[in-house]
């Protein structure tokens, strides 16, 4: 079993040269904000180790309302009201088209779609969910990942359905909700212990990330064949590394 952990973002001070000395993997989150130009994605990818895995997170206007987009010159955007918590109209499948093109240059393993707490469950949204990640077809060249926020961490088994029926996988933070999809990937995000969904001030404990090993050995037990680890507080890079000393020697235990 392969595990990769790493970042949401270069967090490490010195850039992407001192990043790729440390991890062997990233979850870009510049792309939510706004898209790279596509030489700039080349760039990234050629300037990184052979090796070096991406993920991805996906652009804010194919998941969030337009009222709460963010570092985002918005005013040459037309039909506003067409973009956003995942709809499956003609705009908003455009622009996962132009997402989708940043992920190919990168090579990217996966595209993480993270759905804020205002698209919580209900049958409407359910409904939805369905018929976009049914709607963007078969990505045999990358992997997607849904992180669904809100009151959706109440209905495991709704998750669940979505996630067999179209092939995604389930992101989520261990500490609070586990995996609830089939696949052989598993996608971890670590925001923090305590608060509501998200405590980014939190610095991982020794005893949480023994814990956080424990459940990656119940993961490899399950099935899964490749997990993904990133952490996604304030002292990420200095927790990451810290997870990748522990992985050392212990994983296989």
């Amino acid at each position: 079993m392969a595990v990769r952990v790493g970042c949401c973002g270069w967090a490490v001070k010195g850039g992407k040269r001192a990043y790729f000395q440390k991890f062997d993997s990233i979850e870009i989150q510049s792309t939510f904000y706004r898209l790279p130009r596509l030489s700039t994605a080349r760039k990234w990818r050629e300037d990184a180790p052979e090796n070096f895995e991406f993920c991805v997170k996906a652009w804010q206007i194919i998941t969030h309302d337009p009222r709460h987009w963010r570092r985002l010159d918005s005013s040459k955007i037309r039909n506003q009201d067409r973009y956003g918590l995942l709809k499956v109209t003609k705009e908003n499948l455009g622009a996962w088209k132009e997402m989708k093109d940043i992920c190919l240059e990168l090579g990217a393993r996966v595209c993480l779609f993270q759905t804020p707490p205002s698209f919580g469950f209900s049958r409407e949204n359910y409904s939805r969910v369905l018929e976009f990640f049914s709607s963007i077809g078969d990505n045999r060249d990358f992997h997607i990942a849904w992180e669904p926020r809100g009151s959706w961490r109440n209905y495991p088994r709704e998750i669940r359905e979505i996630c067999d029926s179209t092939g995604i996988i389930h992101a989520s933070d261990p500490f609070r909700i586990e995996p609830l999809d089939g696949s052989e990937i598993g996608y971890l995000r670590l925001h923090g212990i305590g608060g509501r969904e998200v405590n980014y001030s939190y610095e991982y404990k020794d005893e949480d990330l023994e814990k956080l090993l424990d459940f990656i050995r119940s993961l490899r037990e399950s099935g899964k064949s490749r997990i993904y680890v990133f952490f996604n507080n304030m002292s990420m890079a200095r927790d990451a590394e810290r997870f990748k000393s522990l992985l050392r020697g212990k994983l296989l235990e």
